[in-house]
């Protein structure tokens, strides 16, 4: 049974910084992509950041050159720092990633989400 676990949301004033962590634990082969998304209160959840296995990243245009994705791949982590927060970035943030791993039928891949972490940038 894969689960993530993400964790580092807070409150914030505008201008300060985050890093967050999204921890894949269970049978894991591979993490094979890596997604962040956000939703803010009334909005659609939208896609800010990603990592595939390769290392190849993207940005949305939102939060390029404000946001990284780095990855601890001994510990099946993978992070997502945020700098010069602004309240617009204000949302709850999930990670969702696309694991192989070992089920009781033999080897899967499928598609999970943690739970989210709130994001919260306010003076």
């Amino acid at each position: 049974q894969v689960q993530l676990v993400e964790s580092g949301g807070g409150l914030v004033q505008p201008g300060g910084s985050l890093r967050l962590s999204c921890a894949a634990s269970g049978s894991i082969l591979s993490i094979n992509t890596i997604s962040w998304y956000r939703q803010a209160p009334g909005k659609q959840r939208e896609l800010v950041a990603g990592i595939d296995s390769g290392g190849r990243l993207n940005y949305s245009d939102s939060v390029k050159g404000r946001f990284t994705i780095s990855r601890d791949n001994a510990k099946n982590t993978r992070y997502l720092q945020i700098n010069s927060l602004k309240p617009e970035d204000t949302a709850v943030y999930y990670c969702n990633a696309y694991i192989s791993s070992l089920s009781a039928t033999g080897w899967v891949s499928s598609d999970y989400w943690g739970q989210g972490t709130q994001v919260t940038v306010s003076s």
